[in-house]
């Protein structure tokens, strides 16, 4: 299985770069984990949020690779402690389709992301900044993977 992340920005700083590859390099082959940078559509000085939004939706959506499983990371989806993300995460494993993950810009996903989800994922009642979910995403997934495989990093 892939794991895709479509992420909405691009040109992040070095330390986001450096703590994504740092865990994502860390998964296996059996679930690879990619990053897409959807780049934001460009902010002019009156922006319409609805507008913006909706663009990156549309850029989102067709990014997604056929027959992708697709997860909407939303503050409404569901949220797991790490042993109910690693459970997750073998059952998305067991499913034998990729899985895409869709990380919307500022304003968050579009309706049209939503709605074409399977289903959502929240990383926590907390408002992250757009380029640290991504290394968090990353890290959460690789502590799920090591869960599933008894690895000593989960306890460390």
């Amino acid at each position: 299985m892939r794991i895709h992340l479509l992420s909405v920005g691009s040109r992040m700083p070095p330390w986001v770069t450096a703590g994504y590859e740092e865990y994502a390099g860390r998964m296996p082959p059996e679930c690879r984990l990619s990053l897409h940078e959807i780049p934001q559509p460009a902010l002019g000085r009156k922006v319409d949020a609805a507008r913006l939004k909706a663009e990156e939706g549309r850029r989102l959506l067709q990014a997604i690779p056929k027959g992708c499983r697709v997860v909407a990371l939303d503050p409404r989806g569901r949220a797991w402690d790490s042993s109910g993300l690693a459970h997750r995460l073998g059952d998305w494993l067991a499913g034998g389709r990729d899985l895409a993950l869709l990380v919307g810009g500022p304003e968050g996903l579009s309706a049209a992301c939503l709605e074409r989800a399977d289903e959502r994922w929240s990383l926590s009642p907390l408002t992250f900044p757009h380029p640290l979910v991504r290394v968090i995403l990353a890290e959460q997934l690789y502590r799920a993977w090591s869960i599933l495989r008894g690895h000593p990093y989960h306890r460390r």
